[in-house]
């Protein structure tokens, strides 16, 4: 029985409602999920009264994705079970929403001096939810035919040291790391594999993160066994998920359940959680 605990949907980037995930998932027979959107926890409770509502069969593990910067590399830090109702994170995100509506309006703005007239109302339109972000840049600049991919929009505009690029609002792992821990989440690093300096992966760990992402589908063997090696020499948990963003994304990102963990795995992260809270509890 395969967990997905790496799954977004229309609440950031993805193009399936949580419904429609929830749907999915139970269809393909996932043992669980965990929908992980993009600095926004606007999917969880629509998914979980879905599921109550309708009776899937599904473990559902409330989770976020944080977008954060170190150095010259993106970070991304996954937060599981989370208290999406914690109000220190409800503000937080709600200032990263404000930020990175700024970013994308200024994205669009240095598009427009290049010739590639997009608005900013019809990237809104294509984000469905309140979070926008470059792939709805992206899909924006591919409706309006000049490009011919989401991928390619990226590559040749909106990408770090494209002509369409602006720097991201500063937020750091090791906050993003606190943010999880403040909302009684495990915190873990995401897809290390495609942190182009490899270095800063011990950095990260240094500063708390409580697992590492290990399958993921551009993952190849050789990265599986190194970070399988590192998050034993630090007792680390083991994750993994497909990233799943929904039909017409990449190819390793357009299938729910291609990467995971077992049901073993599963309960290891399970008894880690139930042992951390167990040790809030005795302290208070």
């Amino acid at each position: 029985m395969l967990y997905d605990l790496h799954v977004h949907t229309t609440a950031s980037d993805g193009v399936e409602t949580p419904e429609q995930v929830i749907t999915k998932a139970a269809q393909i027979g996932l043992a669980g999920i965990a929908i992980t959107d993009h600095d926004t926890v606007d999917g969880l409770e629509p998914a979980l009264q879905f599921i109550q509502a309708h009776g899937k069969n599904i473990d559902f593990i409330p989770g976020i994705e944080l977008n954060t910067d170190f150095g010259d590399d993106e970070v991304h830090i996954l937060g599981y079970f989370i208290d999406y109702h914690d109000e220190h994170l409800i503000n937080r995100l709600m200032e990263i929403r404000t930020q990175r509506y700024q970013r994308a309006e200024k994205m669009i703005d240095k598009l427009k001096e290049i010739g590639l007239s997009i608005s900013f109302e019809n990237v809104k339109k294509l984000a469905q939810g309140d979070l926008i972000g470059r792939p709805h840049i992206a899909r924006a600049l591919q409706q309006a035919g000049y490009v011919l991919s989401e991928e390619e929009a990226f590559r040749k505009y909106i990408d770090r040291g494209k002509p369409g690029y602006i720097p991201r609002y500063k937020f750091l792992p090791a906050e993003a790391i606190e943010l999880v821990k403040q909302a009684g989440g495990i915190s873990i690093l995401a897809h290390p594999g495609l942190i182009k300096d490899s270095g800063k992966i011990g950095k990260i760990i240094s500063m708390g993160v409580e697992g590492l992402e290990i399958f993921y589908p551009e993952h190849n063997s050789d990265q599986i066994m190194e970070f399988t090696r590192l998050a034993r020499q630090h007792c680390l948990l083991i994750t993994g998920g497909s990233d799943f963003h929904g039909g017409g994304s990449s190819e390793s990102r357009n299938r729910l359940g291609f990467a995971g963990i077992n049901t073993d795995m599963m309960e290891k992260i399970r008894a880690y959680y139930a042992y951390k809270n167990q040790n809030k509890i005795d302290k208070i």
